[in-house]
């Protein structure tokens, strides 16, 4: 049996993090999903650029997704640019002009508005540099050894 996720097994706020990802890797950046960068938040996109920059991606695939969001404020303070990512159905005028926004689905994305930069302190990017590099070296092993115990 195959472990591959198709099309139709991911969630709607997975389709969004597939094409959004897809899209930041043509700038560049690469991502992982479901990082967390602290105790007690979980972010559905987090991106790292060629330059050590780091963005903070949110997927809301509907309105009542974005209303339960009572933690997305304290992401801010974890990356150098935070954006939303949401389908071209999404009412994006729900959304805080002072954030990034980014249309996708489930095979790409467009950046509409640059989230604000706000440079993070150099001993957080560190501490963020060395979560993000452990986290992907896991994802990495778990998806090559299938007897692998996932500790996320």
């Amino acid at each position: 049996m195959s472990d591959i996720l198709t099309q139709n097994d991911l969630m709607p706020g997975q389709l969004l993090a597939r094409g959004v990802c897809r899209h930041l890797y043509s700038y560049d950046f690469v991502s992982v999903e479901e990082f967390v960068p602290t105790s007690g938040r979980r972010v559905d996109v987090m991106g790292l650029g060629p330059k050590g920059e780091i963005w903070i991606i949110e997927c809301k695939s509907s309105r009542a997704d974005l209303q339960s969001d009572k933690k997305w404020q304290g992401y801010l303070e974890w990356c150098d640019r935070f954006f939303w990512a949401v389908d071209s159905g999404f009412p994006a005028d729900l959304l805080p002009d002072d954030t990034g926004l980014i249309i996708a689905d489930g095979y790409g994305a467009e950046i509409i508005r640059m989230g604000p930069q706000v440079k993070l302190a150099p001993a957080r990017r560190k501490v963020l540099l060395q979560k993000f590099a452990r986290h992907a070296a896991l994802r990495a092993l778990a998806a090559r050894d299938s007897g692998f115990t996932r500790p996320f």
